[in-house]
């Protein structure tokens, strides 16, 4: 089944978009109009980005003292996506957007992903950038950078990260001082002048763009010259690349952030990843060193304001490593229907004399297939689902509207985490199904992995992520958001029972959800966070399994109920893919949850020496 038949499938007939056509904003909208998004975006996708993905890979950015270069394929993909107004899909018609729901947004940003998402320039970085300047940003922030970003004139960055300080963000050293004694009432905002240095910085200098946005964190020097300690000194300030007039025209000067250089990546090549520079007086500006940046938000909320967009990213990178994941199934799956290897085995054994069989009739390569189809599509559906719940967040009624906001609470750690990891495993498993050929170059699937092994690192780290979940997520407001969560696994799992052939899996999720519940009361009982966190990943991952459990067995309700008609080879796929997760995948949980609920101190009392 293609791609786009499983996408209509989640969309249409799981989430049922077109029943957002009641909301107010997206009155306008249609299946038509969805569809016609769908059909740009997959057709661009095909022509400016697939073609080009090894190349990406290959011919990497360079820095030749003065300037970033990229493939001339990578300028050409990044222009057709600005054209398409996919920067801009959910924004309001006043500001050149098309008030897409999220949800088909997502859905159609996935094709760039699938197909090369090394190209471009990164799009989700700079609509994730306007969409924090306008959710945080002063009326003329929004109007000078935001819908500048939005039209594609300029693009954006965060720089959280420093050489020091990765995830540890309370210990980030960039300044930010106050320029001049009118500093405050510079009409971008107040001005101030940073001195520090940004590492990891995603598409942190190229020519794809008239000028870069960079979102900075840094701390302000209270009245003794010491930046508060921890987060609550961070604020967040808007860093131009190239310094504008009020009126968002470039003025001639060039801010003093430069490129310090270029990092040499494993994977996802075709983006630059820098180390930046600010303020080092390389590109001294208005007499004097320092880049100059435009105060975001209240000083002190920083991370605050930075969150929208982290949070955002988090969810787009779960997308980014699904689709890498399906990317690889797809190719594999090809492989396997047309690579002829090894005969059947009958009750006197292998006939030599047999033709061979295409070796996607041997079961193991099945397993293989329906490990990554099980994976990828699943981790597909996760990511929809959350972006129909921000649609909900945004346009639903006050109550649906909290109760989206919870769930997206309880989720967004899993929808980041678990797509990076067994995502990435899909990928492996492609190499495998391929054999040697998966090893080299000549085909894509190594690729894939490559480009894919990021996703468990930026955006938070896997061990990041478990912490987050074990240590607030569930705890929070006594464990409302769990509480919530759990109603409604168990609504699915309600209709399901109700279904014969779901009962088995209906049952074996049921189990897990309680056994999911009783391991977090028991991480917690001596409340000792040292003894609850330890095994705080194993915790993420059978959390995330159960998550894609439910997901699965949803999935399976909706494909149960339209068996009997033309697509029943796409509903039998997923009823497979359902069967396969739940028999192969959901029994995983007992061994991870094991560790937590006895809050196991295996690797907490390991010593250093012992190593």
């Amino acid at each position: 089944m293609t791609y786009r038949r499983t996408l209509d499938f989640f969309l249409h007939d799981w989430l049922d978009v077109e029943s957002l056509r009641s909301r107010e904003r997206f009155a306008d909208h249609s299946r038509e109009t969805f569809d016609s998004v769908l059909d740009t975006c997959e057709r661009i996708a095909r022509e400016k980005f697939a073609p080009f993905n090894r190349a990406a890979d290959t011919e990497e950015p360079w820095f030749d003292g003065e300037k970033v270069h990229l493939p001339e394929s990578s300028h050409a993909a990044s222009r057709a996506y600005v054209e398409s107004g996919m920067l801009a899909a959910a924004q309001d018609y006043e500001i050149g957007g098309m008030q897409l729901p999220c949800v088909v947004e997502m859905a159609a940003n996935s094709f760039f992903s699938k197909a090369g998402i090394g190209i471009g320039g990164g799009g989700m970085l700079t609509s994730g950038n306007a969409n924090l300047l306008m959710a945080h940003g002063t009326p003329l922030q929004k109007e000078v950078f935001a819908k500048n970003e939005f039209a594609g004139r300029f693009f954006g960055t965060m720089c959280l990260s420093e050489p020091q300080a990765g995830s540890s963000l309370s210990d980030v050293a960039t300044r930010a001082t106050p320029d001049g004694h009118d500093f405050e009432r510079d009409p971008l905002g107040p001005r101030f002048r940073l001195r520090g240095n940004k590492m990891w910085i995603s598409n942190g200098e190229h020519e794809l763009a008239e000028n870069i946005v960079h979102l900075v964190l840094a701390k302000i020097p209270g009245p003794d010259g010491k930046p508060l300690p921890g987060t609550k000194g961070i604020s967040l300030f808007i860093v131009p690349k190239k310094l504008v007039d009020a009126n968002g025209a470039l003025t001639g000067e060039r801010n003093d952030v430069a490129l310090a250089g270029l990092n040499h990546k494993l994977g996802y090549r075709g983006i630059p990843n820098t180390l930046l520079n600010f303020g080092e007086g390389k590109y001294p500006v208005r007499g004097s060193a320092g880049a100059i940046g435009y105060l975001v938000g209240q000083p002190g909320e920083g991370l605050r304001c930075m969150f929208h967009m982290m949070n955002e990213a988090r969810i787009a990178v779960g997308l980014g490593a699904a689709s890498l994941g399906y990317a690889g199934y797809e190719a594999s799956l090809d492989y396997a229907r047309n690579r002829p290897q090894g005969r059947p085995i009958g009750p006197g054994g292998k006939d030599a004399t047999q033709p061979q069989v295409p070796i996607i009739r041997h079961a193991d390569v099945k397993r293989m297939l329906l490990a990554q189809k099980s994976y990828s599509e699943g981790a597909v559906a996760l990511e929809l689902y959350c972006a129909r719940r921000v649609d909900e967040l945004h346009t639903g009624t006050p109550e649906d509207a909290a109760e989206a906001a919870l769930l997206l609470e309880m989720l967004t750690p899993i929808a980041k985490s678990w797509p990076s990891e067994w995502c990435l495993e899909a990928n492996s498993l492609a190499i495998q199904v391929l054999g040697g050929y998966g090893y080299t170059r000549d085909f894509p699937v190594e690729q894939y992995w490559r480009d894919n092994r990021l996703n468990m690192i930026h955006e938070g780290t896997h061990g990041i992520q478990a912490l987050d979940l074990l240590g607030r997520k569930v705890v929070m407001d006594g464990g409302k958001g769990l509480a919530l969560l759990a109603r409604t696994v168990n609504a699915t799992i309600e209709r399901a029972l109700a279904q014969p052939a779901l009962a088995e899996h209906a049952n074996a999720l049921a189990g897990a959800l309680k056994a999911l519940g009783h391991a977090t009361k028991a991480a917690w009982a001596t409340g000792n966070p040292d003894e609850a966190l330890a095994n705080a990943t194993p915790y993420l991952q059978a959390f995330g399994h159960t998550v894609l459990a439910w997901i699965w067995l949803d999935l399976a309700c909706c494909a149960q109920a339209r068996l009997g008609g033309a697509d029943d080879d796409l509903l039998q796929g997923k009823l497979a893919a359902a069967r396969y997760f739940f028999r192969f995948e959901l029994p995983r949980i007992g061994a991870w949850l094991k560790v937590v609920e006895t809050r196991d101190d295996t690797c907490r009392t390991m010593d250093d020496a012992w190593f």
